[in-house]
């Protein structure tokens, strides 16, 4: 059924944005998998289709004064909310880090247009290659505000008082950022998602099974994604087995080619070995993913 067809209610941005406290000192500002609710229209867009179906989180650390956003989420209503609660919690310098290039993750930029914006090089390359398409997106995000400040690799950073290590991580798309914090959590942005990874580079799989093998070695047990369950993040997070199930669908995914029998299989079947981790939870909007990375693996020369 398309979106228009459904008639599904369309609720004001940020109306339906719950407020999360999975660690101490971390917020989690969490939106969407809300069944038959929409935020921004009735026809197919970026902001319903995908993140608002899937259920994403933005993150704040805060210690004393002093915050760190970790993505500005998907409509500035929302992150002016993160700014306001950080702001009433005693925040007076707030400092951005973007996890990787993508629109659900950057579109609230301008809220944070006077504070410094951080991400890898990478992620600064990948936006100006792709302003125009992101500031013409339905909904646009115009402007799009840029990073201010450049990082290779690795950024040692202080919240306060406690120490965040900004690491550069190949999964998903090659520009991933995840923020590593005290008492071994770890803020994920999409480099791992419940129950599936999103494959926005197919020809690129093994390189990310690399970035999973560099990620389990970071020996997070407290894991943060921006794309999961409210339930399982408000209760404090996953622990390290998402990180296996992520490799097991990936693992499954590079077996397309030689095995076509397997792209025909539902996402309960084809990813019988990531759910038998007890991981991840099936989440039915989650069967357009497998199929389209199912056809972007399949298309692939």
């Amino acid at each position: 059924m398309t979106a228009a067809a459904s008639g599904a209610p369309t609720m004001a941005p940020g109306a339906t944005l719950r407020l999360l406290e999975p660690a101490p000192g971390v917020l989690a500002f969490y939106d969407g998998r809300i069944p038959g609710v929409r935020l921004h229209g009735l026809e197919e867009n970026w902001l319903d289709d995908g993140a608002f179906a899937l259920g994403i989180a933005s993150y704040a650390v805060i210690d004393g004064d002093d915050a760190l956003v970790y993505d500005t989420h998907i409509t500035l209503a929302h992150a002016r909310y993160i700014r306001r609660t950080l702001e009433e919690r005693g925040a007076r310098r707030i400092r951005v880090v973007l996890s990787h290039w993508h629109d659900d993750h950057v579109a609230g930029n301008e809220a944070f247009a006077d504070c410094e914006i951080i991400a890898n090089r990478e992620t600064d390359a990948l936006l100006r290659a792709n302003r125009a398409r992101l500031e013409a997106a339905d909904p646009p995000i115009n402007p799009l505000v840029l990073p201010n400040l450049l990082f290779d690799e690795r950024l040692s950073l202080r919240v306060g008082a406690l120490p965040v290590e900004l690491i550069q991580i190949d999964i998903h798309s090659r520009d991933g950022t995840v923020a590593q914090l005290p008492g071994s959590t770890l803020l994920a942005g999409d480099t791992l998602e419940d129950p599936i990874t999103y494959v926005d580079e197919p020809d690129r799989l093994a390189a990310h099974l690399i970035g999973l093998e560099r990620l389990a070695a970071l020996g997070a047990t407290r894991i943060l994604p921006c794309h999961g369950s409210p339930e399982v993040i408000a209760a404090g997070g996953y622990g390290p087995a998402l990180i296996e199930a992520t490799r097991l669908y990936v693992e499954k995914l590079q077996r397309l080619k030689a095995e076509p029998a397997l792209a025909g299989l539902d996402l309960r079947a084809f990813a019988a070995e990531a759910f038998a981790t007890g991981a991840i939870s099936y989440f039915e909007p989650y069967e357009a993913v497998h199929r389209r990375n199912v056809e972007a693996v399949m298309a692939l020369d």
